[in-house]
This record gives C-alpha cells, sequence and structure tokens, in this order.
C-alpha cells in the first residue's frame, strides 16, 4: 500500500497561525516534557504504522518549508512531493496530478493532513480489497454540511440533499482508500476540481463504498477550537 498526503491547502480556519506556516506544518504538543510534533508528522507516522512504505505529499501553501521539514528528518517510508507550487488543484486535481509518482500497482491511502483518528487503517484497505472497491471512504454518522448518501450494500448514491429517502446519511471523513485503476478515470484538467464530485460520477458504474467507523475517534484539525482538542488527544 502507498499513502498519499493532501498537505497543499491554505489553511484559511486555522489562521492566524498559518500566515506564517503551512496547515500541515502548525504545530500539536506531544508528551509531558512539552515537545512539539506537527500534523504533518503526526500523519505520516500514522500511514508508516500501517505499513505504507512510500507516501507523496502535495505541497502548495508555504511550500518550501514542508519540502525542508521532509527532507531535515528520517522517515521508514520513501517520501515524494507532489508540487502544486504553480496552482493549488483541490483534491481531484491533486491526486490526478500526484499519479505518475505512484507505482500503479498498490492501492492508495489517501490522507488529508489535517485528520486525527485512530481508525484501523490497515482494515480499511483490507476492507477495501476483500470488497474489490474502486474507492473506499471513510465515513461516521455524524452532521455535517455536506453529507454523502449510500444505499444498503454501502455504495455511494450521491449527496444527501438529492438521495432516495431510504439512503444513509453518511460524512467523509477525510481518509480514504482507492485503486491504482481509479487515476485513469480521473479527468485531466489543467484546473483544480474535488474529488467527491468524481466519486459520485464514477459510483454509477465502479464500486465506491464507505467504510463507517463511527465508534472510532476522530478529529478535524481545522480550526483553532480543534487545534486546542489534538493537544489533548495527544497528551491522552
Amino acid at each position: 500500500m502507498e499513502g498519499f498526503i493532501l498537505a497543499a491547502g491554505l489553511g484559511t480556519r486555522l489562521r492566524p497561525l498559518t500566515d506564517t506556516r503551512p496547515k500541515a506544518l502548525v504545530e500539536i504538543q506531544e508528551g509531558q516534557g512539552g515537545e512539539k510534533v506537527t500534523l504533518l508528522e503526526v500523519a505520516i507516522r500514522r500511514l508508516e504504522a500501517a505499513g505504507v512504505e512510500h507516501i507523496v505529499i502535495n505541497v502548495h501553501h508555504f511550500a518550501d518549508m514542508v519540502v525542508d521539514f521532509v527532507r531535515q528528518r528520517h522517515w521508514q517510508a520513501a517520501i515524494d512531493i507532489s508540487d502544486e507550487r504553480a496552482l493549488l488543484m483541490d483534491t481531484g486535481g491533486g491526486l490526478k496530478k500526484a499519479a505518475p509518482l505512484f507505482s500503479g500497482r498498490e492501492n492508495v491511502l489517501v490522507h488529508n493532513v489535517d485528520i486525527l483518528s485512530d481508525i484501523d487503517l490497515l482494515d480499511v484497505e483490507q476492507w477495501h480489497r476483500t470488497q474489490g472497491n474502486l474507492v473506499t471512504l471513510c465515513t461516521s454518522r455524524r452532521s455535517t454540511r455536506r453529507m454523502l448518501a449510500f444505499d444498503d450494500d454501502l455504495r455511494l448514491t450521491g449527496r444527501r440533499e438529492n438521495a432516495a429517502p431510504s439512503a444513509h446519511a453518511m460524512a467523509f471523513s477525510g481518509i480514504s482508500v482507492v485503486s491504482p485503476g481509479l487515476f485513469a478515470l480521473l479527468p485531466e484538467s489543467e484546473r483544480p476540481y474535488p474529488v467527491i464530485d468524481e466519486y459520485i460520477r464514477l459510483a454509477a458504474s465502479h464500486p465506491v463504498r464507505c467504510y463507517e467507523h463511527s465508534t472510532d475517534r476522530w478529529l478535524d484539525v481545522g480550526k483553532p477550537e480543534t487545534l486546542e482538542k489534538a493537544k489533548q488527544w495527544i497528551l491522552s
């Protein structure tokens, strides 16, 4: 299994911290000694713990800082950079741009840099393979403004507002597993585009399913108030 960390975002919700650094390098406290660890390091270590041996990280906002951070530390996994300095490509365009950096033979674990969770990533990938999915989306039964809808077979059917009354509403958790065949199905584009819209399109003819993790701890560290929760998470 390979990994892709989405780390190129502007981090506007974490301003003013992200006025001087990328969101990926925002620090959270670890341990009683007060040493610091970045969101990017947490994400890399999580993927390494799941057995990922090759990770691609996309960069845009303060890209040089992310590249320097990666190069100055020792990692178990080999790490490549997908450079979006010229244009921030959003989640779909970013995944398509990074495609040539992957082997094309292994599933790819896609992980937002600002997500903390106790989700069993190995179990997600194993379920993905067992089901023969093109895409597996980690989801939970929490309320958000952008709910997705799934049928009884856990297949994605669209967004909740456009779904049948019998659909199961779930929130995407910023972690997914994609099969290597996905890359050829994503559109070529010089403009950024979101990946969820493409998953909805592809779900009409390919198995795009959810992996529910509602009983696992999960935190989106995208705002100052959740950053404080993240510090407590690391200490717990």
